[in-house]
C-alpha cells in the first residue's frame, strides 16, 4: 500500500468507523465467517459443542457511557464465535438465548453447554426443537431442580471417569458420576444427570479445596460417556476463564478508553476474531503471539488471506 502513497489512517479515523459500524450486519457476517472456519476445522470427537458465554465490557461504562454486555456462541474446539448478540439495558441473558441460537444454522446433532443461569425449561424445549443436546449445570437458583438432584445416591455410584491434572501450579483430581434419568427429575428431555468433583490444592500446600457440581445432559449414555461429559463441562469452564482472561490481561478490554457509540461491541468483536484465527493457526499462547505479530502488519494481513505483495 505504501507504494502507492497510501498510509495507514489515523486512529481517530479508525475510531469513527467503529463507533458507526452496523454491529448487527458485523454479527451476521461473523457467524458465517465462523461457521465455515469451523467446517474446516476436524476435531476427534463424536460430539460437536457450543459453549454459551456472557461477558460485560466494563470500560465502555466508564464516562456515563452505556454497558456493552455480549452473549456469546462459541465452538468448543475451534474457539470461533458463531454468533455473538448485545443485550441493553432492559434485557438479559435468559431472554436472548433462542435469539443467539437463531442465528447458529446447524445446530442438529450439536450439544450446547450453559452455566446455571441458563438451566431454564424453555431453553430446554427450544433446543430438543432444534434437534439439539444440552448440558447444563444445576446450582441454587434452581433450588428445586438441585433438592432433586442432590437426592441421588450418588455416594454408593461408582466413579465414571477419573482424572489427574498438574498445571499452573496446581493439582487437580476431577470425578465424574452419572446415571440415566427415567424418573425423579422435572426438568424437560434430562436424559443424564451427573455429579462432577473437582479436588485441588497448591502444589505448595497439602490443604485440599473441594467442589462439586450437579449437571443434566440430554445426551444419552450411547451418544456421550462420563468421560466425554466430563471433558465438555471442563471446555465449557475453560471457555468461561479462557477467553475473558485473555481478552481482560493479554488485550486489556476492561481497560479500554473506546466507549462511543457501536465502537465498543465492534472492538470485542474484533478481539474474537482474532483469538479465533490464532486460535486455529496453533497458537496456544496468544501474549506470545501477539509480540511476535503486532510490529509486522503485512504478517497479520496475510492471515486473513489478505496479499500484500502488491
Amino acid at each position: 500500500m505504501a507504494r502507492y502513497g497510501i498510509g495507514a489512517p489515523h486512529a481517530t479515523t479508525i475510531a469513527r468507523v467503529l463507533q458507526l459500524l452496523d454491529t448487527r450486519t458485523f454479527e451476521l457476517l461473523l457467524a458465517d465467517w465462523a461457521r465455515n472456519l469451523r467446517h474446516r476445522t476436524r476435531h476427534n470427537t463424536r460430539i460437536r459443542a457450543i459453549a454459551i458465554d456472557g461477558k460485560e465490557v466494563r470500560g465502555a461504562k466508564n464516562g456515563n457511557h452505556p454497558r456493552v454486555h455480549l452473549l456469546s456462541a462459541i465452538d468448543q474446539d475451534s474457539h470461533a464465535v458463531l454468533s455473538q448478540v448485545s443485550l441493553g439495558v432492559k434485557t438479559n441473558e435468559i431472554t436472548q438465548f433462542t435469539t443467539l441460537l437463531d442465528h447458529v444454522t446447524d445446530l442438529k446433532g450439536t450439544v450446547v453447554t450453559a452455566d446455571a443461569l441458563h438451566t431454564q425449561k424453555g431453553h430446554a424445549r427450544y433446543l430438543h426443537g432444534r434437534e439439539a443436546h444440552y448440558i447444563f449445570t444445576v446450582k441454587g437458583n434452581q433450588a428445586k431442580l438441585l433438592a432433586e438432584l442432590e437426592q441421588f445416591p450418588w455416594d454408593a455410584m461408582p466413579e465414571g471417569n477419573r482424572t489427574i491434572q498438574t498445571k499452573n501450579g496446581r493439582r487437580t483430581i476431577r470425578t465424574v458420576k452419572s446415571v440415566t434419568v427415567t424418573t425423579g427429575t422435572s426438568f424437560p428431555h434430562a436424559t443424564q444427570a451427573m455429579q462432577i468433583t473437582r479436588k485441588s490444592r497448591s502444589l505448595n500446600s497439602t490443604k485440599w479445596h473441594l467442589e462439586t457440581v450437579h449437571a443434566l445432559t440430554s445426551l444419552p449414555t450411547h451418544l456421550a460417556s462420563p468421560r466425554e461429559l466430563g471433558e465438555r463441562v471442563q471446555k465449557h469452564w475453560g471457555i468461561e476463564n479462557g477467553l475473558h482472561w485473555r481478552r481482560d490481561v493479554t488485550w486489556l478490554e476492561d481497560k479500554s478508553q473506546v466507549r462511543t457509540g457501536n465502537a465498543p461491541h465492534a472492538m470485542a468483536t474484533l478481539r474474537n476474531i482474532a483469538i479465533s484465527l490464532l486460535k486455529n493457526l496453533g497458537h496456544s499462547n496468544l501474549a506470545k503471539a501477539t509480540r511476535k505479530l503486532r510490529n509486522h502488519p503485512d504478517r497479520v494481513l496475510s492471515l486473513i488471506g489478505l496479499d500484500t505483495s502488491h
